[in-house]
């Protein structure tokens, strides 16, 4: 016997349940920027415990028409210019036009439950959104479909995904530096609540435990992928006592400030110091010496997101809702035979 689904919760429910006025939970299903991070997932936690409000709740249509909502909330550039530009003519294959929310004044903003009560938006592709998980989850408890790239935490089970094999990129480019010599390996990592960071990391000290070594803790560096951090974080390792003799960075970015580090120091790339990045931009042929680095497939990336929202927009059934793409490491001239010694800098 089929069991009747139980009264939809409204806004004024939320209000009662968390004890907010009504006004600021229309802010938060709104996507209003001028609500606190607590009071934001206070009341998506209760939206989730009691189900959609009203509009969000009603009958889902086979198929949504309309474009397809385009969330990249960064300077498209390098990384994100060519996952962008690959979702966007593959839906255009697909016969649907792009709405673009991109720049990095979008952070600030938060559209995704709203999208759920626009009958002009057929779905959505997020690509590394700065929504937090519940946001996330509470979007997908809408049916509204959308598809995740390169997700910044580990998204919800029930959230389709596309990501690179960070772990394994970054294993096979710590193995290329341990067969050319190196065993002193700083590494340049990104935030530690980014998923991609932590797999990253993980994937360099399998390397390096596979090799009997224990990754020091004193050559690790945290940061935000940019050029002038990288150039901080490879300064610092490079005026320890004992400096490593390779460089493993989080992105092309960070390589590249490693190696204006090194030129500052008078250090020869790669005679003196190896330096690898991961993502294979332009930056990395662009660099002198051309950067090695582990190459993720990032057009591949956009056009995989919307072959699985097609399917998702479809209503058609989809088993492998996280599918994870594999890099591949490209050796150029920045890495070579470990020096003698590390060694005090000159």
């Amino acid at each position: 016997m089929t069991k009747e689904p139980g009264p939809r919760s409204t806004v004024r429910d939320v209000a009662a349940s968390t004890g907010v006025s009504i006004a600021t939970v229309s802010r938060v299903l709104n996507g209003h920027p001028n609500v606190a991070a607590g009071t934001r997932d206070l009341v998506l936690r209760a939206v989730g415990e009691l189900g959609p409000r009203a509009p969000l709740a009603r009958a889902v249509p086979t198929e949504r028409s309309g474009p397809v909502f385009v969330r990249c909330p960064y300077v498209l550039t390098d990384y994100f210019g060519l996952v962008v530009s690959a979702v966007a003519e593959t839906l255009e294959l697909h016969g649907r036009a792009v709405l673009l929310d991109a720049g990095e004044v979008a952070q600030a903003t938060h559209p995704l439950l709203g999208l759920a009560g626009r009958p002009d938006v057929a779905g959505a592709v997020l690509v590394l959104p700065p929504e937090r998980p519940a946001e996330l989850a509470a979007l997908r408890r809408t049916g509204f479909p959308f598809v995740v790239v390169d997700p910044r935490t580990p998204p919800p089970p029930d959230v389709a995904a596309v990501s690179a094999a960070h772990g394994a990129g970054a294993r096979r480019v710590t193995a290329h530096l341990l067969e050319l010599g190196h065993r002193r390996i700083g590494v340049i990592g990104g935030p530690r609540e980014w998923s991609a960071a932590v797999e990253r990391q993980a994937g360099h000290a399998a390397a390096m435990v596979h090799a009997g070594l224990m990754p020091p803790p004193e050559l690790h560096r945290s940061i935000e992928p940019t050029t002038d951090a990288g150039h901080r974080a490879a300064a610092e390792l490079l005026d320890l006592p004992e400096r490593p003799t390779a460089l493993v960075c989080f992105n092309d970015k960070v390589a590249i400030g490693a190696l204006h580090a090194a030129a500052e120091r008078g250090l020869a790339v790669p005679d003196d110091l190896s330096v690898t990045g991961f993502d294979d931009s332009d930056v990395a042929r662009a660099s002198v010496p051309q950067l090695t680095t582990a190459r993720q497939p990032l057009a591949e990336m956009g056009r995989i997101a919307v072959g699985l929202l097609v399917r998702l927009m479809a209503r058609h059934k989809v088993d492998a809702l996280h599918v994870e793409l594999a890099t591949e490491l490209v050796v150029r001239g920045s890495t070579g035979p470990a020096p003698r010694s590390g060694g005090p800098v000159a």
